[in-house]
């Protein structure tokens, strides 16, 4: 219960303000943008009364609601957000400027803890205690007494409601005030009824007990609200940076401009992202890819803000701003996704927004009819109303799928897995097959050429000129063939004129007026220059799981070139797991079939394609989703694009500083570790039994307590501290997803 109040947040929405601004891509241009941080703003029905009093302010084009950050984003042609605050002001909802399109100074100026973290004062403990108490003797005298209207049951039961029960009240005569039939308005209606029909004590110890949950919970719901925000501290504020002159010197980290040198001790947190220069150390990297043992870095590797560096010293040349780090932006991906509803969020809004005025109906119905049918007394049917007004409140149900998801989300990216929304999260559990791309997702993606044959003229100068062509190129091959000659010469790499890349084939340029083309099995014979020799021995390399590329000019081929990739260490136990929980899993790669089915066979796949164009990867995933159902692909996010948009879910490996990766992919999986794709399966399946569990539990406490309300059983008081329970019931049911993922790193 108690899903509307000011301490805590609710049900996530993103809802237009009319259908002519059904999303914020539409509006028009000039639009401008501002997002309120409001303490105030929890439940649906405040955001229903948000909505239906900005339908009639002009110049308000669209508006997106995120609740559980407590932000309101308005899309607007005003020429000042002034309307819009004194609006929301006479809602009693406290807004606070957060950005704003119109000023720049807006952000800087909102920075005054805003961290959306509970903050109950201790005058608010003291009148709380100070209800609990006259609340609870107003009970005890009216026992002792006989009666429930003496002076002293009425003061005791006044000091508690004036105590304990203000900010209710007034919320309610707001809510009233706008016609809107929310929480705050059901039980100011059941207390004031109680009043009337002369039952104070219960109208103390309702209006105790209402307030006293609303507290409780707010602090339980905090936790979710803050577990993602919560990554923010692993940043360090200073940082130690190399001056012009060549001293040390602490600085703040967020003043710190690309390209500056930062030099790390033992135990210390890295503050920035960057690249390190000298030195080497091993770094914790949790906070990031989830991994539980630290990984050993050196020159050349990168490195990452809010990482620990567990020994030695090294220094590091940054290459994003703290705003713009990867730990920053995991930060605000996950924080714009919560505005984002999953289905069974939707479903429960849509629920709700029906269910309330339902039951209204049914309590006014209850409380008229039967005297005026039967000329029963009025006094007790006007009780089971007011009863069955406090079980009206859906705040259990509508409560609990936020914080799953929430819980859902925080958990997976303290693991390492970036999920770009809650409808992802409850897809994972629809997944009956997953795509896997071969290189830098089965394999660890760093081939090395393992074999050089000349099938005519000088080898040495032929891997050169191979080279020269592979030094160009970003394919993992053609860089393995460049590392393999840079390895044993200072010799430069010849020029190449009118480069390009042959798509899922290989490369070509020209050389001292010489077309070369550097590229795969499929590639020659394309060209027509392979023999029945050749393809011999093309095919005992390729059945022995190696890479075969062939350098060959407009009519011959000169160079064959092996190159071999490793499987990784989890990954057959990944496919396993996988397999495990009932999905298909197929690998696609561009390599020839003999390689795909050896390097298969090692991790126990039974269905490898290879020689698959980026065409035929969109076209094996779209057949996939018609005989299987929903299906997910694995790659890189560029060269997979196609195929990773037409997967239902798109994962990107390995995703940790690749902005490309961040950006596009649907779930982003942070390092290497192809076994994280289970974990977010089983994460996914989790979150979905916790999402039943907690729509199950809540309605059924509904259902008893309506039984027990129309037998008259229930009283007003037990029906708040039903609907109490069952909402601490379900917030701590799906803060259990917090540690939904074993760290089995």
């Amino acid at each position: 219960m108690g899903c509307c109040n000011h301490d805590h947040g609710c049900a996530t929405n993103t809802a237009p303000v009319s259908a002519a601004a059904a999303s914020a891509a539409t509006l028009p241009a000039g639009t401008e943008k501002a997002v309120l941080l409001i303490q105030k703003m929890d439940c649906p029905t405040e955001e229903k009364l948000i909505r239906d009093r900005f339908q009639k302010m002009e110049g308000v084009l669209a508006m997106q609601f995120n609740l559980m950050a407590r932000e309101l984003t308005v899309h607007h042609t005003l020429p000042s957000l002034q309307g819009i605050v004194t609006a929301l002001k006479k809602l009693d909802l406290e807004p606070v400027v957060k950005s704003d399109s119109l000023d720049a100074d807006a952000e800087h100026a909102a920075k005054v803890t805003l961290d959306g973290s509970l903050h109950i004062s201790q005058r608010k403990w003291l009148l709380m205690g100070l209800s609990g108490v006259t609340a609870i003797g107003s009970e005890v005298v009216a026992w002792t007494t006989g009666s429930d209207s003496s002076m002293l049951v009425i003061a005791l039961a006044l000091t508690a409601i004036l105590t304990g029960g203000l900010d209710t009240l007034r919320k309610g005569w707001v809510a009233l005030r706008h016609f809107s039939l929310n929480m705050n308005f059901l039980m100011s209606l059941a207390v004031i009824g109680a009043v009337l029909i002369g039952q104070w004590p219960e109208a103390a110890v309702v209006i105790f007990l209402f307030a006293a949950a609303e507290m409780i919970e707010a602090m339980s719901l905090d936790r979710a609200r803050n577990a993602i925000q919560s990554l923010m501290a692993m940043t360090p504020d200073m940082a130690t940076v190399r001056d012009a002159g060549g001293e040390w010197q602490a600085v703040p980290a967020a003043s710190v401009d690309r390209d500056a040198v930062v030099r790390m001790r033992p135990g210390e947190r890295l503050p920035l992202d960057g690249i390190i220069e000298e030195g080497q150390s091993a770094i914790n990297q949790a906070p990031i890819t989830g991994e539980s043992l630290p990984v050993e870095r050196g020159p050349g590797d990168q490195v990452f803000a809010g990482t620990i560096n567990e020994h030695g010293t090294f220094t590091y040349r940054v290459t994003a701003a703290q705003t713009d780090s990867t730990l920053a932006r995991i930060i605000r991906s996950v924080q714009e996704v919560q505005g984002e509803r999953a289905p069974t969020q939707r479903f429960v809004d849509q629920f709700a927004r029906y269910y309330i005025p339902a039951v209204v109906a049914l309590a006014l119905l209850i409380a008229i009819v039967p005297p005026l049918v039967t000329g029963a007394a009025f006094q007790p049917w006007l009780y089971k109303a007011l009863v069955l007004l406090v079980i009206a409140c859906p705040c259990a149900l509508v409560i609990s799928t936020p914080v799953t998801v929430v819980s859902g989300l925080a958990a997976a990216a303290r693991h390492g897995i970036l999920i770009k929304g809650g409808v992802y999260l409850e897809m994972g559990r629809k997944l009956k097959a997953i795509a896997l791309d071969k290189t830098g997702t089965i394999t660890a993606g760093k081939p090395a050429v393992v074999d050089v044959v000349a099938l005519g003229g000088d080898a040495d100068n032929l891997l050169q000129i191979a080279a020269s062509l592979g030094h160009l190129s970003d394919h993992p091959v053609s860089t393995a063939v460049f590392a393999a000659w840079k390895r044993h010469t200072q010799a430069s790499p010849f020029e190449v004129s009118d480069f390009s890349a042959l798509t899922g084939r290989g490369v070509k340029g020209v050389i001292d007026g010489q077309t070369w083309y550097l590229g795969n099995h499929r590639l020659i014979h394309e060209m027509g220059v392979c023999s029945p020799e050749l393809e011999a021995v093309l095919d005992g390399h390729e059945r022995a799981g190696k890479t075969v590329v062939v350098l060959a000019s407009e009519t011959r081929r000169m160079l064959l070139i092996t190159v071999a990739d490793t499987v990784r260490a989890d990954a057959a136990d990944a496919i396993t797991r996988l397999q495990r929980q009932g999905v298909h899993v197929v690998m696609l790669t561009g390599d020839n079939p003999h390689t795909a089915e050896a390097i298969a066979a090692q991790v126990g796949i039974a269905d490898a394609r290879g020689n698959m164009l980026p065409e035929d990867k969109l076209a094996a995933v779209s057949a996939l989703q018609t005989e299987r159902g929903k299906v997910g692909m694995v790659g890189d996010g560029i060269n997979d694009a196609p195929a990773l948009a037409k997967a239902d879910i798109g994962f990107a490996m390995g995703a940790a500083g690749t902005d490309t990766a961040l950006e596009t992919a649907d779930v982003a999986l942070m390092d290497d570790r192809l076994g994280k794709l289970a974990d977010f399966i089983g994460l996914s399946r989790s979150t979905h039994r916790v999402l039943l569990q907690n729509i199950m539990i809540a309605l059924g406490i509904k259902a008893v307590f309506l039984v027990l309300a129309l037998t008259g059983e229930a009283t007003l008081w037990m029906a708040v501290f039903a609907d109490m329970g069952a909402s601490l019931i379900v917030v701590a049911n799906g803060l259990r997803l917090l540690r939904a993922i074993p760290n089995k790193s």
